[in-house]
């Protein structure tokens, strides 16, 4: 079977939805999921987008999708790469789709002197865990993550 790592066009931006609600329910989050098609649509394909996405095809059928963003390291002094989401359905799963997946992207962070690639995962999420593990990717235990997002932000940003 053939898979095929594609950039995303805007024609993809359904199916991109469709992935992020089916990785949001597996994350036990699918309340948190507001984006609309026209979100996706603008935020990854409009002029100006600084996100990037790929779709996964085995045979020409969509099995998966990522999307990242250019980050910078002052430490580094150069740029990275942070995956914002990597899903593959689940019937896909085990055969490397996910593996080529991350390493496109790899390959873009090598070409373009990224310093790092990096991501997040659920802490109760231990086939992911495994899977990057098995890549070679260390957690970060010692930073914790923080946020400010909806009417907290909103009520700092007044402030």
């Amino acid at each position: 079977m053939s898979l095929t790592i594609r950039p995303a066009v805007r024609s993809d931006a359904a199916q991109i939805l469709a992935f992020i609600t089916e990785l949001a329910d597996y994350e036990r989050a699918r309340h948190e999921v507001v984006a609309t098609l026209a979100d996706i649509e603008h935020s990854l394909f409009d002029e100006g987008s600084t996100v990037r996405s790929l779709m996964c095809e085995r045979d020409g059928q969509a099995i998966g999708f990522a999307v990242y963003f250019y980050s910078y390291s002052t430490w580094l002094g150069r740029n990275g790469i942070y995956l914002e989401d990597l899903y593959i359905t689940p019937e896909q799963r085990g055969d490397g789709a996910g593996r080529t997946l991350l390493r496109h992207i790899a390959r873009e962070a090598v070409a373009n002197q990224c310093g790092r690639l990096e991501w997040s995962v659920l802490d109760w999420n231990t086939p992911a865990i495994g899977f990057y593990q098995s890549l070679g990717a260390a957690p970060q235990d010692e930073w914790i993550r923080y946020r400010l997002d909806g009417e907290g932000l909103r009520q700092f940003a007044e402030g």
